[in-house]
């Protein structure tokens, strides 16, 4: 990718870094920057720091993990309870800015104790344009966005990712599970497992994309346009699936 200005420029802003510590959820956004950052900066001047909390979908943190060893690449794991957070708890409207600026503080401090204090993470020039609180958390705490800088979309981010050979270049993006809950619900562990746990379940039917959305007693379903057959040829199991877990969980 000699010929490509936009990536030359990543490389080149990171490597004035010259260490970094990334905070690293597994997505492709902190997946990719960890990887340009791991090509271009010695191993020992690179640190990835993964948070497992409630909020994180079991795979989603099980996958980040295999992605870590399986290049071999730096990290560090903390322990995270968003649900100790009132704001996180309670689901206000900016539950996210409350959250990602506890969790970027725990994050920081894990980096300054390991001897890294540039920290940056994945956040991206699409994220500029939509109401995310959690931004102003991370401006606020000094983090570090290279991609948002340098006007990296979404788009960018997986054509290079495939380009380096990143193996989930295209995989969809996923979110914390608190949004799957209106605001202002009272969120606990068993709600955001027994969600994560139904869209793993729905998920074995074939769908990589999906969401459900928990309104009081309704369960509302979220899939690409090219899903809705395999939902509705799978109604009953989906809907069996649905009330054993809710059952499950709350007994």
């Amino acid at each position: 990718m000699e010929d490509d200005n936009k990536y030359n420029a990543l490389e080149k802003e990171i490597g004035k870094l010259g260490k970094v510590a990334i905070c690293f959820s597994g997505g492709i956004d902190s997946s990719f920057l960890l990887f340009v950052a791991n090509k271009v900066l010695p191993k020992e001047s690179v640190l990835a720091i993964i948070a497992n909390g409630e909020m994180v979908p079991r795979n989603d943190y099980n996958e980040a993990i295999e992605f870590l060893k399986e290049n071999d690449f730096n990290f560090k794991k903390i322990d995270y309870r968003p649900l100790e957070i009132p704001e996180f708890r309670e689901n206000h409207k900016d539950r996210c800015y409350h959250c990602k600026k506890h969790l970027m503080t725990e994050i920081r401090k894990e980096a300054s104790k390991n001897g890294f204090e540039n920290l940056l993470d994945g956040k991206n020039a699409d994220d500029l344009k939509v109401y995310r609180p959690g931004n102003k958390a991370t401006e606020e705490l000094g983090i570090i966005s290279p991609l948002a800088k340098l006007d990296f979309y979404k788009e960018d981010i997986r054509k290079y990712s495939k380009k380096l050979g990143i193996k989930f270049w295209d995989k969809p993006s996923n979110s914390c599970l608190a949004t799957r809950f209106p605001y202002d619900t009272i969120l606990s562990k068993e709600s955001l497992k027994m969600v994560d746990l139904s869209e793993n379940e729905i998920k074995k039917l074939g769908l990589r994309k999906l969401r459900v959305r928990v309104h009081e007693n309704v369960a509302r379903i979220e899939v690409e346009k090219e899903d809705f057959d395999k939902i509705l040829k799978n109604k009953e199991k989906i809907l069996n699936t649905l009330k054993k877990l809710a059952l499950n969980m709350f007994l």
